[in-house]
Order: C-alpha cells, then structure tokens, then sequence
C-alpha cells in the first residue's frame, strides 16, 4: 500500500489547490454567465455548453440537476449533453491533480479530448436526437448530492450550483464564500468518492497480479472494451478516477486504455444514465452514450499508437516507482490538511442526513 501513500502525497497540494480554485470560480463568476451563454440553441449552444463545462467543478452527480436547470431555460438537448459529458469528464480540480500525478500530457491531452467529446455528442442529439421539446422531469431522487435537497438557504436540489449570486458581497465576503464552497461543499460532493477511488486503487494494487494486463497486450481493442464494461456502470468522479488509472498503469494497462476510464468512468453511471433518458429521451441517450464510447476509444488509439510513449513516462514511473525521493513536508502537510478536511466533510455529510432523517 506504499504506493497508494505515494499517490495521495503527491496529490494532496494539487487537490487543495484545486478545491480552491473550485471555490474561487463559484464565488467569483455569476451563474448567469452560464445560463445566458447555455440558455440558447443550436450549434452555438452546444459549443459554449463544452467550453463552459472543462473547468467547472462540478461531480459526476452535481452535473446532472445543474444540467437540467440550463434545460427548462431553454438549452437544447445537445447543449444539455455537450454540458453533462464535459464537465463531469474534467474540472480544474481534476485538471491539476491529473497533472501532478499523470504528467502534463495527460492533463492537456484529457480536457481537449473531453472537449471534443462534448461538441460530437451534441452535435448527435442536435441532428439525430429525439425532436420532442417537452419540459424535463427533475432529476430523480439519489441522483445528485441528497444533503442539498432540503436547505434552508437552497430550495430543491441544485448542489450548491444555482443560477444566482454568491450569498457574500465585497471581497473578503466573496473569499469566504469561495473557503466554504471549495473546502466543504465540494468536500462533501467528490471527496467520498475519492476516497473510494483511492480504495479502489489500493485493493487493484494488492489483489489484482502484476501482469494482469500483460494478457492483453496484443489486443489494445480488448482491454479498452474491458474497461468501458468496468468504468460506464461505476459512479466514480474525474479526481477519484485518477488514481485508479494510476494503479491500472502499474498492473500493464496501456496509456490509451487508461484515457479510456478517464472519459468514460466520470460521464457515465446508472444515475446519469437515468436522468438523460428521462429527460432527453432515449434515443438521445443512446447517441449520448456511443459519443462517449466511440470518443474514449479513438483518443485511447491515438495515445497508444500516435504519441510519443515516452511522453507517458511521467505517470508510469510515478505509479511503479513511488515518489518517496520527492516527498517534503509541503507533501505531509498537505496530506494532513486534506485528511482533516474530509473527515469534516464527512462527519458534516452524515450530521445533514441525520438531521434530513428526523425532518421526515
């Protein structure tokens, strides 16, 4: 498990980093930005739909009412799908750990591959989805953050993702407002599920054998399959799904492989898979679900047969290597502070479904 404790390390000052970037981004730019560039449609829509969602911190779960709000405000279907496989898939938290972790190919190659993942599947539901227009259902219970669904301050379920203005005003107000988002609510949104990932990739790295993947070393096409059975049922967000790659990488899985549950694990789980054919159709989630699909695999060909593979290095001697020589005591500090952090996170999570179970 030496290694797992590498990763976190190595992680832990990119992930704060990021949750406060998160938080920043929450404080300081209206969400009416969103909605009056989203609220179109057409082509337009649909490409503002994938810029806007690169970097926003939102999890796999947070997207999915935040999604269907820009929906009933008159987003087309595919600017509501380019915006639900985009922002899931990257984020800036996620951006900057993948690079602290993967190395900065990956982190390049990751949200431009999100990106245009997002205009083709828009671009399908515009041309070919289900043409109806009627006004989506919300989002079904369990499907997004449930400690949201009855706040006194936040009516409905939006994970802390509505349209309107920060609670605080001024600078410092607004700089609160960013310390609360990023290190609790966003806390509370993926950090569970990054501590699953991080389990995840500790029980892949003790019980699944060193050569595993080795079997399918001449048959690039069957491992990506392999993965995509694992990664479109599993809920698992863009930073927890990092360091299960890693140790994927560690057991013979190819870089391009690795992509692979890097697009499709966080864009795609049974709640997302609910909402979007309730709400866009199915037809529209057939299509939604072949962009992922047909994306994931021609970027994870690209990797392993078009780039450079020492370009790739980075990630696999940072998985079997450990980073031992490079841990200082910014890495244990900030190991610490994200270990603290998630505790409240969780502890607070658990208190609001304990408060939310004596409401009903």
């Amino acid at each position: 498990m030496q290694e797992i404790l590498n990763l976190i390390n190595q992680m832990s000052p990119y992930l704060l980093l990021g949750f406060f970037l998160a938080g920043v981004m929450h404080a300081f730019i209206p969400g009416m930005v969103y909605s009056r560039y989203l609220g179109g449609k057409g082509f337009r829509s649909v490409f503002y739909g994938a810029l806007f969602g690169i970097p926003l911190p939102l999890c796999s779960c947070g997207v999915l009412p935040t999604a269907m709000s820009l929906r009933k405000q008159g987003a087309s279907k595919g600017a509501t799908a380019s915006f639900l496989i985009a922002t899931p898939e990257t984020g800036i938290d996620s951006i900057i750990a993948t690079y602290s972790i993967l190395g900065l190919p990956f982190a390049v190659i990751r949200p431009i591959a999100a990106f245009c993942n997002a205009m083709m599947g828009g671009w399908l539901i515009n041309k070919f989805g289900d043409k109806d227009e009627v006004c989506p259902a919300e989002a079904p219970a369990g499907s997004c953050c449930r400690h949201h669904e009855h706040s006194k301050e936040n009516k409905g379920c939006c994970c802390h993702h509505s349209h309107g203005e920060p609670r605080h005003e001024g600078f410092a107000g607004k700089m609160l407002e960013a310390l609360r988002f990023g290190f609790v609510e966003m806390m509370e949104d993926i950090g569970k599920w990054l501590v699953v990932g991080l389990v995840i990739a500790g029980l892949i790295t003790v019980f699944v054998p060193d050569d595993f993947f080795a079997l399918f070393r001449d048959n690039t096409q069957l491992s990506m399959l392999l993965v995509l059975c694992i990664a479109i049922p599993m809920y698992i967000c863009a930073t927890g799904s990092i360091p299960i790659a890693v140790a994927l990488m560690m057991k013979g899985l190819t870089p391009g492989a690795a992509l692979v549950l890097l697009m499709a694990g966080p864009a795609c789980n049974m709640a997302s898979i609910l909402v979007i054919n309730k709400a866009l159709g199915r037809k529209s989630l057939i299509l939604y679900l072949v962009s992922i699909i047909t994306m994931a695999i021609l970027w994870g060909h690209l990797v392993d047969y078009l780039l450079p593979a020492e370009w790739f290095h980075t990630a696999m001697c940072n998985g079997c290597c450990g980073v031992e020589e490079t841990t200082s005591w910014l890495n244990w500090c900030s190991t610490i502070v994200l270990g603290i952090l998630l505790l409240n996170a969780l502890c607070h999570h658990c208190h609001n479904s304990h408060c939310h179970c004596h409401e009903k």
